[in-house]
């Protein structure tokens, strides 16, 4: 009876020890599992931040392309025809002359105050702040400065109305900056690519959503005359791109399209009281 509780014992004990080794090999092989899981989701973790990190230098990119377009395009613009108007003339009416450089003057320093404003905002200051003082920027542009770019575009040989309906109000920055940009790339196209044009202009103060529209008068497509150039043809050029993304970040739209009675239109909506 003893030796055959032993043995009893005995298989007991080896029974034990083998279930302790499967015990101990799961263990080490549940260990082994769990840190690859870790390094596995460790490593979609990079690959999502590399992501998002693309993801944002790319949108910065493309915010300051369309900065540059619209600070670049419209004040060379403007310098190009004013340039242009003083060389015709300066052999018989200098006075008229110097006017047509000085406004080349101030198109100029305006292009260089809205670059200065715009590098300062991407680079910090030498004093290794993150931001540099915003005494040393101009404020970015906005409806409230309308009536001096219609002067400007005026001056320029673009006769320009302006009609604002609803009560003016405070708008939030971005799309304060977002409408008057459309303004600037419409009436720049407009001078670039027209002769003898008049452009309108109408903003549209509405409960829920700010309205856009400047037309500009021009040839119809009806009599088949004068193509719209091919940065203008059913919106693709890259201003109107830009502003199409722009107005959409705001949950809004843009349509940009020749006018069958001739000229062009462009127009926008953009909601104001978007959550």
């Amino acid at each position: 009876m003893w030796d055959s509780g032993a043995g009893w014992l005995l298989v007991a004990l080896v029974a034990a020890c083998a279930v302790a080794g499967w015990l101990g090999v799961a263990l080490v092989r549940a260990r082994r599992l769990h840190r690859r899981a870790l390094e596995e989701r460790g490593w979609l973790l990079e690959r999502e931040r590399e992501s998002a990190a693309r993801a944002a230098v790319e949108g910065e990119r493309s915010r300051i392309a369309r900065e540059l377009h619209d600070i670049v395009s419209h004040n060379v613009s403007l310098m190009v025809v004013q340039a242009g108007a003083a060389r015709e003339v300066l052999a018989t009416m200098p006075g008229e002359a110097e006017q047509a450089l000085r406004a080349v003057e101030g198109a100029g320093r305006d292009a260089m105050t809205e670059l200065r404003h715009l590098l300062g905002l991407l680079a910090p200051s030498q004093s290794g702040e993150d931001e540099p003082h915003e005494s040393e920027l101009s404020p970015q542009p906005g409806l409230s400065r309308l009536s001096a770019l219609v002067d400007r575009f005026a001056f320029a040989g673009l006769p320009v109305e302006v009609r604002i309906s609803g009560a003016p109000r405070p708008l939030p920055a971005g799309i304060d900056v977002t409408a008057y940009r459309i303004v600037q790339e419409a009436l720049t196209n407009a001078l670039k690519h027209g002769s003898g044009v008049q452009a309108q202009v109408t903003v549209r103060y509405a409960e829920h959503y700010l309205r856009v529209e400047v037309l500009n008068s021009g040839p119809s497509v009806l009599t088949g005359d004068a193509p719209a150039p091919a940065d203008q043809r059913d919106g693709a050029g890259r201003g109107l791109m830009g502003l199409r993304e722009r107005v959409a970040v705001y949950g809004g739209d843009l349509d940009a399209r020749r006018r069958l009675g001739g000229g062009y239109r462009v127009r926008a909506r953009i909601p104001l009281d978007r959550p």
